[in-house]
């Protein structure tokens, strides 16, 4: 079997990891340099409000509980096999981030963390990754649904009609899924995925459950506090409404992480638009949000990109 020299595979490498880095920070320049929404003077305006510093820290500290979140729930997963550091599991979570950036809904992901691991682990990889972002969008859905509903029912942002589709589709998806649980595609099932769950400690569960929780709550409420950031004081209620339906419906649609704020702000400017908030706030918040949980991770990924070594651990 043909193999590359040596030298030649460390220059594929250095590469690989040049164009994953330069291009994050191309489309997150290209993103905000077309962002004709954005103007950067209005936030020093914000800044200088009354509160805004305490506000601004809350919003910080929930962006670093985001990140730090998950990189809990990565540590935990793992646990059962493999004991990795709290560092280790950073370096996972942040390198996987960035070089997942150009993969609808960030599939390249499963593939950075496996780089991590011996090659007869990297199934095991696959399915914890899964079973970690599927407990983030089982919330996701669930929360999002009922913010859905209650928005709805002010707002009537949704047709009723439209709303009984939806629901009745995710109805419809849950028993195609339960009657097809035994259907096995390569040896694979969703009877097996779910045996495979159930065979991890009812700790590792529980503590992954409560974590994607505290995670969903935190985001939430970021968004909650930005626009609190720029004057917004509609009742806590129907805004935290707003912001679930909108992470929902921006959720469900198939994206780029690098294109998540465009989607999620379209979404945000119809919903906050009925609502009278103004639209270059919308737009701003939602920026702000990505930059803080996208971009940022991002940059701190491209460090350990960069000192990627292909021993795994």
């Amino acid at each position: 079997m043909f193999t590359l020299p040596h030298k030649a595979k460390q220059l594929l490498v250095v590469t690989a990891k040049l164009l994953i880095v330069g291009g994050a920070f191309y489309f997150i320049y290209d993103r905000i340099a077309q962002n004709d929404g954005l103007d950067w003077s209005q936030l020093t305006k914000v800044l200088t409000g009354p509160q805004s510093y305490t506000i601004a820290a809350v919003i910080l500290l929930l962006s670093f509980l985001n990140r730090f979140i998950e990189i809990v729930k990565w540590q935990n997963l793992v646990s059962p096999f493999k004991k990795i550091t709290l560092g280790q599991s950073t370096e996972q979570v942040l390198a996987s981030l960035t070089a997942g950036m150009f993969t609808p809904n960030g599939i390249g992901e499963y593939a950075a963390k496996a780089l991590y691991y011996k090659k007869d682990q990297a199934k095991n990889i696959i399915f914890l990754n899964l079973v970690c972002n599927g407990a983030q969008l089982v919330i996701a859905v669930l929360a999002g649904l009922i913010g859905l509903l209650a928005f709805n029912n002010t707002y009537r942002v949704v047709p009723k009609t439209l709303l009984i589709i939806i629901i009745a589709g995710i109805a419809g998806l849950i028993v195609v899924v339960f009657a097809s649980r035994k259907i096995a595609i390569r040896g694979y099932s969703i009877q097996k995925f779910f045996e495979n769950i159930n065979n991890l400690p009812k700790n590792v569960n529980r503590k992954n459950l409560a974590l994607a929780l505290c995670r969903y709550l935190s985001i939430m409420h970021q968004h909650y506090f930005i626009f609190l950031l720029f004057g917004i004081t509609l009742p806590y209620p129907t805004m935290l409404a707003a912001i679930m339906g909108v992470y929902f419906l921006g959720s469900s649609l198939p994206t780029f992480q690098f294109l998540d704020f465009a989607v999620r702000g379209s979404l945000a400017v119809f919903f906050f638009g009925l609502m009278g908030v103004n639209e270059w706030i919308v737009v701003f918040a939602a920026t702000l949000q990505w930059l803080l949980n996208i971009v940022i991770p991002v940059a701190l990924g491209s460090y350990y990109v960069f000192k990627f070594k292909t021993n795994k651990i």
